[in-house]
């Protein structure tokens, strides 16, 4: 009897052994590594290219809206059936405003340049942003993305003050992090300029052997905008994306967000 006990007592700890190492190898919910794709400022080809070529593949994505070209009316049915469809409506203010004054920050006016903004003008604007995702979507569960990369009002991180509206945000700063080492509110993200299709295939790739995480940002998809990927390009990304489904965990931000949360609260 004692003997069948300690046999029954080898065999559980093997297999919690084995359960141990498969997590570890597989820690993004069964899969090696995580992959965000996030497409910024609400530009009429994320609507036009971008969604129909990952819909076309069953992949969903984080789509950071503003209105500063004065397109989101129009764009609004276009965006309700994309939430439908399981992307994520996301913030990114309604005027991106970023800090103007230095070099290569020429395209910022007077008027949206954050060196002029207070504290309650950024907050109040996020919090309108939200408001009219609301009315789009319907959720109230989303994240948001510091405009040019810039998260200080003078010296203050106005995050800080609105956790309570996001679960996470996302920065411009490229790594690739392990679940324990992510930052909530200032997620990575690889910016894409004319990259080939190899090229941020290897991204992927190093995530993968990392077991990390990484997030893609787009802006233009075909044009639209000076910081562009061509379509060729993302076609090639999104379809290896798919043929590695098995471990590569492709979701939008916020549920990936909600995932790391959970994670690092253990």
């Amino acid at each position: 009897m004692a003997t069948i006990k300690a046999t029954a007592i080898m065999l559980l700890c093997i297999a919690l052994s084995f359960s141990t190492i498969a997590q570890t190898s597989n820690p993004w919910k069964g899969k090696k590594c995580a992959v965000v794709l996030t497409y910024d400022d609400g530009l009429d080809v994320h609507l036009t290219n971008a969604i129909p070529a990952l819909d076309s593949l069953g992949l969903k994505a984080t789509f950071y809206i503003a209105n500063y070209n004065g397109k989101l009316q129009s764009q609004i049915p276009g965006w309700r059936a994309a939430a439908a469809k399981g992307h994520e409506l996301a913030n990114h203010t309604i005027f991106h405003p970023c800090e103007g004054g230095r070099a290569g920050r020429e395209f910022v006016t007077a008027d949206y340049d954050l060196n002029n903004y207070s504290m309650r003008r950024i907050t109040n604007e996020i919090r309108a942003m939200n408001a009219v995702l609301f009315a789009i979507d319907g959720k109230t569960n989303r994240t948001f993305a510091f405009p040019c990369g810039d998260n200080k009002v003078h010296d203050t991180a106005y995050i800080d003050s609105l956790h309570k509206e996001f679960i996470a945000a996302r920065g411009v700063v490229g790594t690739i992090p392990t679940i324990d080492k992510v930052n909530l509110y200032d997620f990575p993200a690889y910016g894409v300029l004319n990259h080939s299709g190899d090229a941020m295939i290897e991204w992927v790739k190093e995530a993968q052997a990392k077991q990390g995480l990484l997030v893609i940002l787009f802006h233009g998809v075909g044009g639209e905008h000076d910081l562009n990927v061509s379509l060729q390009a993302h076609s090639q990304l999104l379809h290896y994306l798919k043929q590695h489904e098995k471990e590569i965990w492709v979701a939008p931000l916020v549920e990936v967000a909600a995932f790391v949360k959970e994670r690092q609260g253990k």
